[in-house]
């Protein structure tokens, strides 16, 4: 599995915004053919810091992600509201094995 995990620190003053932006990019995420899980994290003790969980069936998928429109038009959409640059962070996906496994919540 291609997981990465995305850190994003928001500006204050635009976090209904960025969830907003991120509900329609995640409702269009999950339903890509090489997606299995797209979740959208909000800090508990910080509500200007996010995490996306993005796991793909592999780095094509991924990368295909990223030419998609809902895509293109979360990255223009957000990036002025951004505190700092997103950090984006690649992991193995072990567990679960299967690619099935994941996805659980379509």
């Amino acid at each position: 599995m291609h997981v990465t995990l995305v850190h994003i620190h928001i500006k204050d003053g635009h976090i209904d915004d960025f969830i907003d932006a991120n509900t329609a990019n995640h409702q269009a995420s999950i339903r890509e053919p090489g997606n299995l899980r797209f979740d959208v994290l909000q800090q508990a003790n910080d509500p200007c810091r996010f995490v996306l969980h993005e796991v793909y069936v592999d780095a094509a998928a991924a990368a295909a992600h990223k030419q998609t429109t809902h895509y293109l038009q979360w990255r223009d959409t957000v990036s002025n509201w951004m505190a700092s640059s997103r950090q984006g962070v690649l992991y193995h996906g072990l567990n679960p094995v299967e690619a099935r496994q994941w996805k659980t919540l379509a």
